[in-house]
């Protein structure tokens, strides 16, 4: 299925225009098929052919490099487990999952220096910030875990995160640096420009089926067919909807909103730090992101297996950007879009083989740039028999989800608690 969304990626219309390649037409074979071309598929791909060289690997993207979800995200790029993860007493599992992520983000960061411009990736850290009690009590405990690992962070008050990011809005902070901050539609555009002569890239390729024929698969696209020895599903979301992992795995979206270039007497405003991402303790609360050429971005509000009207995306943003930000209450988005994560109840992952032959790796719960990576690079060792570490008890096995209409339902409810109980960090 192709993931066709109402609004074009901010990020990808912010760049230069890219001639994609062309999208797959006729017949033929293949040794693997990875279905999608973002930062799980392309280090698929790399580290298949780097395991097996002789090996044909195509790569199939249903829309564009930069215009899929790979592009749509908030541009962090986290080398340290995310805040829902943060449990003090799994130190020594973190520490391990981390120590993975990190050379993850280092293969990241080696492709985006070798071919992609200055400037689309830099290690500026990260705030996570609260604004109520409900989320300072997780603050505290993010606080709590962050001193137990041993790693580096910086604490701040009010008052000191007004004069860093200008505005009043939270109580308080933590900054840590273990994050880099990203350009995310260039930087799936560099690591794609990055990918072997040998893998073939289709863009413009959504797969519509998927099934088993004579012990091979047969990939349908709208324009042609291969016929592998295995496939390998890295479209995460939408992955369900080529009728795998239905049980386990929901599509959930969100939105953001990018301003133009502010002029620099509303820059003025906007504290010292130029360039930073702020992520939110509770997770339906806004993040955001000031970016190095001035622009501000929000992302919030969540939707279950459906996007919202755009008239309603925008006024919701601006809403919840000039709560924070009354200096901009005059303030339009340039650019507006949604993205899909795929998610799962539990935040575990669907991953390893599924069928015969049908590899998977998806269910990143909204951490899919470096875990994505890692897990790539991981799931193509194990379809080729290479030994890998024990991923699953690392980063956790998706749980069943109930059928529909049990699975909406439940969404809803528990969507609307969480977020009237977190109504002030929205």
């Amino acid at each position: 299925m192709t993931s066709q969304y109402q609004l074009s990626c901010g990020w990808n219309d912010c760049l230069p225009p890219r001639i994609p390649e062309g999208p797959l037409t006729g017949e033929r074979t293949a040794n693997v098929v990875i279905v999608g071309a973002g930062f799980t598929g392309i280090a698929c791909a790399k580290e298949w052919q780097s395991l097996a060289p002789e090996d044909e690997i195509v790569v199939l993207e249903a829309t564009t490099v930069g215009e899929g979800n790979p592009g749509r995200n908030s541009g962090f790029l986290l080398e340290i487990a995310l805040a829902e993860d943060a449990e003090a007493g799994r130190i020594a599992q973190l520490e391990a999952a981390n120590q993975l992520t990190r050379a993850a983000m280092a293969s990241i960061k080696e492709d985006v220096d070798r071919f992609g411009e200055q400037g689309i990736l830099a290690r500026s850290g990260t705030y996570r910030a609260a604004a109520s009690p409900i989320g300072l009590a997780a603050l505290e405990r993010y606080e709590t875990f962050l001193a137990a690992a041993g790693l580096s962070y910086r604490r701040l008050s009010a008052t000191e995160l007004e004069q860093e990011l200008g505005t009043r809005f939270y109580q308080a902070g933590l900054y840590s640096p273990d994050c880099y901050l990203a350009q995310p539609a260039a930087v799936i555009r560099a690591l794609a420009k990055g990918l072997p002569s040998a893998v073939s890239l289709y863009e413009h390729s959504p797969v519509i089926k998927l099934d088993l024929q004579c012990g091979k698969w047969r990939v349908l696209t709208p324009e042609g067919a291969i016929t592998a020895h295995k496939v390998v599903l890295a479209n995460n979301a939408f992955a369900a909807r080529l009728g795998f992992a239905r049980g386990h795995l929901a599509s959930v979206y969100t939105y953001a909103g990018l301003t133009p270039r502010l002029p620099e007497s509303v820059l003025d405003t906007l504290g010292t730090n130029q360039d930073w991402g702020l992520l939110p303790t509770h997770r339906l609360g806004s993040t955001l992101r000031r970016t190095s050429d001035g622009r501000l971005l929000i992302r919030s509000l969540h939707d279950y297996e459906q996007e919202r009207p755009a008239s309603s995306i925008r006024s919701e943003l601006k809403s919840r950007l000039h709560n924070r930000f009354p200096q901009l209450e005059d303030v339009d988005f340039e650019h507006l879009w949604g993205g899909a994560v795929g998610f799962t109840l539990n935040g575990g992952l669907v991953w390893g083989e599924l069928e015969s032959g049908l590899f998977a790796s998806c269910g990143c719960n909204g951490g899919g740039t470096v875990k994505g990576t890692l897990l790539g690079s991981l799931i193509a060792a194990k379809a080729l028999g290479e030994p890998t570490p024990d991923v699953l008890a690392l980063f956790g096995q998706a749980s069943w989800m109930p059928p529909e209409p049990f699975r909406s339902v439940g969404f809803h409810l528990t969507s609307a608690w969480e977020s009237w109980q977190g109504r002030e960090e929205r």
